[in-house]
């Protein structure tokens, strides 16, 4: 029997809380007389804001509280960016859905309002993610890249106050909280290849709810998920974390799946990358397969 009310678990920054709730309003249009409550969650990623990721135990620190709602039953399913979830979850747990997917490309935001290749040499300018460190340092050498930490508003004003010339952030990110305008630049994913799964959502319930897993399946996007499988599937394969600078992006190109990849060495070093196309999967195993294979070889590269 189809469940008529469930309670969805978000962390509480305004950007998950807006990407929770736009979804929850998706899904109760979707599906006839469901009702959602919220449950709101303070993670161990969003308590520690003065230290790098890498420092304190990476990514699936934003997530944890969120899975423990879950298999306690105080909630029935999790909103999460699933940039933010590691390749290997709990047996217990499952992605049931993955809906279609907002703009996966990352934005620079300056104060000047000077692109890219406009910025003086010696800008500083401040992003939490290796992957766009190296992007940053392989378009711009001549730049200061520097750690920040906090929530989109905490990190623009920072721009805005002088402490940075500029960041870079993602532009879904941007757009779902209706700051697209504050972008100066979208940058091409040629200069900086999108993080794994950026842009796109991932909703995790607990396998063995089958009837959950049935109402969440109805926003479930097949395209976005055949490309964050394949983009993911890479992600296991080098063993990323947030030590890794490691991005991989897939698209929908005619009829075929084309997946690019790139991986350096935590100081960026060794810089790799690869490309894939393939006729268009069938089935997310066969994205799996891709990315798997991709993964190897920047690895063993």
């Amino acid at each position: 029997m189809m469940p008529t009310e469930l309670t969805l678990a978000t962390r509480r920054s305004a950007l998950a809380l807006a990407q929770s709730r736009a979804f929850a309003r998706s899904l109760e249009a979707a599906v006839p007389d469901l009702s959602l409550r919220e449950l709101e969650v303070v993670t161990s990623g969003d308590k520690t804001q003065d230290r790098s990721l890498q420092d304190i135990g990476g990514k699936g620190l934003f997530i944890k509280e969120l899975e423990e709602a879950l298999l306690d039953r105080r909630a029935d399913f999790a909103v999460h960016s699933i940039k933010d979830v590691p390749a290997e979850i709990a047996p217990a747990l499952c992605l049931a859905c993955i809906p279609a997917r907002e703009d996966p490309r990352d934005a620079l935001v300056t104060r000047s309002g000077a692109l890219l290749a406009e910025l003086p040499a010696g800008a500083r300018v401040g992003t939490s993610s290796l992957r766009r460190a190296v992007a940053l340092r392989e378009a711009r050498p001549d730049l200061v890249i520097e750690p920040v930490r906090g929530n989109v508003d905490t990190r623009l004003r920072k721009v805005f106050d002088g402490v940075f010339d500029a960041v870079v952030l993602a532009l879904a990110g941007l757009k779902r909280l209706g700051l697209e305008a504050r972008a100066t630049e979208v940058l091409s994913p040629e200069v900086s290849l999108p993080a794994i799964g950026q842009g796109a959502l991932g909703i995790e319930c607990r396998t063995a709810d089958d009837s959950v897993r049935d109402v969440l399946g109805t926003l479930a996007d097949a395209e976005t998920t055949i490309c964050v499988s394949a983009e993911r599937a890479v992600m296991a394969a080098v063993e990323g974390s947030c030590r890794t600078p490691v991005a991989a992006y897939a698209v929908r190109d005619g009829g075929a799946l084309w997946l690019r990849a790139l991986l350096a060495e935590p100081d960026g070093s060794r810089l790799r990358r690869a490309e894939r196309r393939l006729s268009w999967p069938g089935n997310t195993r066969e994205a799996e397969r891709l990315g798997a294979d991709l993964g190897a070889e920047l690895k063993k590269g």
